[in-house]
């Protein structure tokens, strides 16, 4: 892992370079450009907004704010668009770029970093434009956004490894990115993104704790919307496993490269 590191180190000004470009490519001839990056998270809260406001906004506990629920659906989108931008990105990362990978100078321990370089500063847009937002209905930001940093180095270290983990896997089992998704669909709809757990039967209590996005959401909900720091004990838990995975993935990928390159 501290090789990694020190490789990352090395190639530092290589990786920000192709972030750069990354970003420029994907909005090429467009004339809204980055604005793309934010406006379609935002069309969701605006979507889920207008069709369940008045039925989930009730029963939201411990907030009399008329806009609790918008505020509610945009902290948990903040924290699910990092989550799926970095696992979409990772699980076809070394079959998109397996010209790359075949070159022998290439330093392909660098292909994860950029991926989520992208991803951080399209997360970044998107909370630029949810605090305004909260501004101007009135939500404005408290210390406890001060936890922010932290919660979105958790979502990318388990969206990472996660999304590395089967970044690999799809190299020689190309069915994995078909299922997985499906999967990611079904993961949205079992995180209390929309709606909240507490309106569940008991007996779905059991899938939502074992879903670790649901303690990474409901951080971010608990610091943006509540203004409350978010419960330690599990997010610790979630932290710990989320850097384990992480270290699994970075160990697959540098045992499996020569493999890779052979299939890619």
């Amino acid at each position: 892992m501290s090789e990694l590191l020190r490789a990352v180190w090395r190639y530092r000004h290589f990786i920000l370079s192709s972030v750069k470009n990354d970003l420029k490519a994907r909005f090429a001839r467009s004339r809204l450009g980055a604005a793309w990056m934010i406006l379609q998270p935002l069309a969701q809260v605006a979507i889920y907004s207008v069709v369940l406001s008045r039925v989930m906004g009730a029963k939201l506990p411990g907030t009399t704010n008329q806009y609790a629920y918008s505020i509610y659906l945009m902290a948990g989108m903040l924290a699910w668009s990092l989550f799926i931008e970095v696992v979409t990105r990772s699980l076809t990362l070394f079959v998109d770029n397996g010209n790359l990978m075949k070159k022998i100078y290439f330093p392909r321990a660098t292909l994860p970093f950029i991926a989520v370089g992208s991803a951080l500063v399209s997360n970044i847009f998107l909370f630029v434009a949810t605090i305004l937002i909260f501004t101007i209905v009135g939500h404005a930001p408290t210390w406890a956004f001060l936890w922010l940093p932290l919660l979105m180095a958790i979502n990318v270290a388990f969206s990472l490894g996660l999304g590395l983990l089967l970044g690999v896997i799809n190299v020689f089992v190309r069915d994995v990115g078909q299922v997985m998704a499906v999967v990611l669909q079904l993961w949205f709809w079992i995180t209390p993104i929309v709606y909240m757990p507490t309106i569940l039967p008991s007996g779905f209590g059991r899938i939502i704790a074992a879903n670790p996005m649901y303690y990474i959401v409901s951080s971010f909900q608990n610091v943006l919307l509540y203004g409350q720091s978010p419960a330690l004990a599990p997010l610790a838990w979630t932290a710990a496993g989320s850097v384990i995975l992480l270290a699994i993935a970075f160990l697959m990928f540098r045992r499996a490269a020569p493999e890779m390159v052979d299939v890619l």
